[in-house]
């Protein structure tokens, strides 16, 4: 038997026994987790969810966190002689051992959920009862402030829950990797030098 699980933006097809890498999770090694958000449980009579298979998770073991090989990232900038940087990263990871595949009683395990540590700083930020407003709540920052920022790319951080420049100045490189995928505009926080003006601009 074996269930396709979601987490941290990817599918897993995982069987009991497995060993498995996933985007870094909030435990520690030893602990079990359970991942409930199962796509398909595969075997002589195959379910697949709509979204999810109602009742189904898929437990593991932590083994230890580790980190995945390294990724150079080059930028050089057109127009700009002897304007390039290379930087390294290496992503966080959980490494896992799947120990069981529930078809339904999920509920009632007690097993704590698999929860990632998330990509954005952990700054409190107020839910919007609608995602409909463009503009800045009253308390946030006035974010076209930065460079190459306007009205569309505005609403872009906002809607990803980005509305002080203290967030962005405390961006990592794990954070910009993934604001990056989020913005669609790969390398432009980096060649705009976001992290810096938001520093300044967060003194006031």
């Amino acid at each position: 038997m074996f269930a396709v699980l979601k987490t941290g933006g990817k599918q897993y097809k995982v069987s009991s026994g497995d060993m498995l890498r996933v985007e870094k999770l909030a435990a520690d090694a030893g602990e079990k987790v359970q991942f409930n958000e199962i796509l398909m449980l595969g075997g002589d009579a195959p379910v697949i969810g709509a979204p999810f298979v109602a009742g189904a998770a898929v437990q593991a073991e932590v083994v230890d966190q580790v980190k995945g090989d390294k990724v150079i990232n080059f930028v050089k900038r057109r127009r700009k002689h002897g304007s390039q940087r290379t930087k390294g990263h290496r992503q966080q990871l959980t490494l896992l051992r799947v120990t069981e595949i529930l078809e339904s009683g999920a509920d009632a395990t007690g097993i704590k959920a698999a929860i990632g540590t998330g990509s954005a700083p952990a700054v409190a930020v107020a839910k919007p009862a609608k995602k409909s407003s463009a503009k800045p709540a009253a308390s946030g920052d006035d974010l076209k402030r930065l460079s190459g920022v306007g009205p569309a790319l505005e609403k872009k951080l906002l809607e990803a829950g980005v509305t002080t420049f203290a967030q962005v100045a405390a961006w990592t490189d794990a954070d910009v990797a993934a604001m990056d995928e989020k913005l669609s505009f790969k390398g432009r926080i980096e060649r705009e030098g976001w992290i810096e003006q938001a520093k300044e601009l967060a003194k006031g």
